[in-house]
């Protein structure tokens, strides 16, 4: 008789299955001709109008995949009923990052990393992406659970950034923050009460590699990250309403860092 499979394993198996099939549609010209260009990333439908196979067909050529022409009033592609698709669409396989270790190993240079915990708005995470390649962060790190999974939404606010800005998503954020500690990078926490500004740490930092961890917009930090922080640091504000969504707080901290 053959011996019962643990439930753990069972339930590994079956989310192994899961992510194997799963598939996302990405809409919108530039979200669409970027990763048409990506040649990392797997490509299993296109679906356009006349108009954006048109403006697309460049890209299209080089994808070496053969276009779906749709009518843009009945366009057949399973999207929000608000999506903007501008008349293109592309199925495709989540991209692959690889491992932590692999991509965030600092070898030579000062590396910038940005780690979000629970932030979980597409939008916000895909204006999040375009200032981590604008700043040439080596990635943006988040929790598998309550994060912002790669979708048609995140991809579109991202303007093309998401088919070349390293998005990794981990098991477990803590365990992710204590090994790029034993990695050699600092972790600074962003934090409306932290003592110090982040300006004036970021200069003692210079040549060193850094990751920030942002939170929730409200929530902010859990307690878990902030004790794994080396410091909890603010950004400095002139006015008395000091406070900034989480795109634009990541991308004020990535400049705080990168322009030393």
């Amino acid at each position: 008789m053959a011996q019962k499979k643990p439930t753990w394993v069972i339930e590994k198996e079956r989310a192994k299955k899961a992510s194997a099939a799963e598939t996302i549609w990405l809409f919108g010209l530039h979200a669409v001709r970027d990763a048409l260009l990506n040649p990392a990333r797997v490509k299993l439908r296109l679906v356009v109008t006349r108009n954006a196979a048109d403006r697309l067909s460049g890209a299209i050529a080089g994808a070496g995949l053969e276009p779906e022409i749709a009518d843009a009033r009945k366009f057949p592609v399973p999207l929000d009923p608000g999506s903007v698709h501008q008349g293109a669409a592309l199925e495709v396989k989540p991209l692959d990052w690889g491992a932590l270790k692999d991509l965030c190993e600092p070898g030579q240079g000062a590396p910038r990393l940005l780690l979000l915990d629970r932030v979980t708005d597409p939008h916000n995470v895909g204006a999040i992406l375009r200032s981590a390649e604008v700043f040439g962060a080596r990635a943006v790190i988040a929790p598998h659970r309550h994060s912002a999974p790669e979708t048609g939404a995140l991809a579109k606010t991202a303007s093309g950034a998401l088919e070349r800005q390293p998005y990794l998503r981990v098991k477990n954020l803590g365990d992710a923050m204590l090994a790029l500690r034993d990695m050699g990078y600092t972790i600074l926490g962003l934090d409306g009460e932290g003592e110090e500004t982040i300006d004036a740490l970021a200069a003692d930092l210079t040549g060193q590699p850094v990751a920030l961890v942002l939170g929730a917009e409200g929530p902010g930090l859990r307690q878990r990250s902030r004790e794994l922080c080396h410091h909890l640091v603010r950004i400095p504000y002139a006015g008395e309403f000091g406070s900034l969504n989480v795109s634009n707080a990541a991308a004020v901290s990535l400049y705080a860092v990168t322009r030393q």
